[in-house]
């Protein structure tokens, strides 16, 4: 394993108590260094056969593969698959999950975050981050289920599971102020704790760590695949997070037009904006004909799986929303007062 650079490591719970040890994989930059720590903790205590990896794909939402002069670079959920192997996680104890609903013949297709969103009528926001649970947390918490029933049973108590993820300070205030371990669910069948063993990281550190690591990161935060420059997103999440900086959000605009659009026209069907600040159909407008970065590469988003989350979407717009739009945005801030091409 890579060194690390030097740091304060987090002391690590006592993995031994834990039935199930269960790293969220998100196939970005910290989940690669969060599992290298945790692993050297579990091979530490010997308990690396508790462990089963697991990785919340967005679908299409997802930073998609690329191939750029004949090179192929991976999309975040295959990132998240090598992110596992790497550190000696079998590849049948990596498991991904996504939200299901009922398909026409009666079997289960995916049910994207956008189409969410297109059947709730509101985007989320600070304080109402629906995306996180819909999409990742309830995801994941229903995959542990079947494994909970069956070693209830067999233990006669409540079956105890550590969370471990990638989360660190550096990412943000809300993420500063929550701690590096803690209790987050407890009833008669389960008993969950949430471990951060990076949450002291920096940003830095990271990438320094990512300089001889085994698996690669995303070509995302690059200016273009293979670059090796960090300069595209700042961050792997989904392709246009509203949580995103307006940099991160005019540089995936350009990289993924077609979803843009998608986002837009959901957008202008339900009333609501995107953010409370910024409306996505101005971002759009900022990127194409102001001073969005150069995207270095342009996702096609021509398949079948893309055409699926358009008709998804489209008819999730011809329903009622569940929820009023709730405009947050009064006075958006301003995207183009200092640009040349709106002087």
């Amino acid at each position: 394993m890579p060194a690390r650079s030097a740091h304060r490591l987090l002391k690590a719970p006592d993995l031994s108590w834990y039935d199930l040890l269960a790293p969220q994989l998100s196939g970005g930059k910290d989940s690669a260094v969060m599992n290298c720590v945790f692993m050297e903790a579990a091979q530490s205590a010997g308990v690396v056969d508790r462990v089963i990896s697991y990785h919340s794909s967005l679908g299409v939402l997802e930073w998609p593969a690329v191939v750029v002069d004949g090179v192929r670079f991976p999309g975040v959920s295959e990132l998240a698959a090598l992110q596992s192997a790497a550190f000696g996680i079998p590849a049948d104890r990596h498991v991904e999950v996504t939200r299901t609903l009922p398909a026409p013949d009666g079997t289960r297709m995916p049910h994207n975050l956008l189409t969410e969103m297109a059947a709730y009528g509101r985007f989320p926001r600070m304080g109402s981050p629906y995306c996180r649970k819909a999409a990742k947390e309830s995801v994941v918490s229903a995959a542990w289920t079947p494994m909970v029933t069956r070693l209830k049973r067999e233990l006669g108590r409540p079956v105890r599971i550590l969370k471990v993820m990638g989360l660190r300070s550096d990412e943000g205030p809300d993420r500063k102020k929550r701690p590096a371990f803690r209790n987050i669910q407890t009833n008669g069948a389960r008993i969950v704790d949430e471990w951060l063993p990076i949450k002291d990281w920096s940003t830095a550190a990271v990438k320094e760590w990512h300089a001889t690591a085994p698996v690669p990161y995303s070509w995302t935060y690059d200016s273009g695949p293979g670059a090796g420059d960090w300069a595209g997103t700042s961050r792997c999440s989904c392709s246009l997070c509203v949580y995103a900086s307006r940099r991160d959000l005019l540089l995936s605009a350009v990289r993924r037009p077609r979803l843009a659009d998608l986002y837009a026209e959901v957008e202008r069907v339900r009333g609501d904006s995107f953010r409370a600040d910024w409306r996505i159909a101005d971002l759009i407008r900022h990127a194409r004909s102001c001073e969005a970065p150069d995207p270095g590469v342009v996702c096609p988003d021509e398949g079948p799986e893309f055409t699926a989350l358009q008709a998804q979407v489209r008819a999730a717009l011809k329903l009622e929303p569940r929820k009023e739009p709730d405009l947050a945005r009064k006075r958006g801030r301003v995207l183009c007062g200092d640009c040349a091409a709106h002087q």
